[in-house]
Parts: structure tokens; C-alpha cells; sequence
């Protein structure tokens, strides 16, 4: 995989661990990491992520 530009998310907690970050992959695609194990990397689209934050904050 080519280098990605990795940007901590806003949602994530304070500057030590617990950070989630967000990469736009060439192909369109975004990747999200969690910092403590940079290795594993899932891939998603917008909106299926989009979806993903609604449910999480009880929206609708």
C-alpha cells in the first residue's frame, strides 16, 4: 500500500491513545487505524461511514 497521509480524527480523545485516524486511500476510499495498532487498517466509503457515526450518535 502506498504511503497515506494519516490525520487523527476529531472524534478521538486527548493527544495519548485512544485516536483514531483517517486517511484518503488513492482509489477514493477512506482508511481508519486506531494508534495503538497502526498495522490494522479497515477501508470504507463516505457514506458507509457517515451511516457508521450517525447510528453511533442515535440519529437517525
Amino acid at each position: 500500500m502506498s504511503e497515506l497521509d494519516w490525520q487523527k480524527s476529531t472524534f478521538s480523545g486527548g493527544p495519548q491513545g485512544e485516536c483514531v485516524n483517517v486517511a484518503l486511500a488513492p482509489d477514493g476510499t477512506l482508511r481508519l487505524r486506531e494508534s495503538d495498532e497502526p498495522s490494522t487498517v479497515l477501508a470504507t466509503g463516505p457514506a458507509p461511514l457517515a451511516a457508521l457515526l450517525r447510528h453511533l450518535k442515535g440519529e437517525r
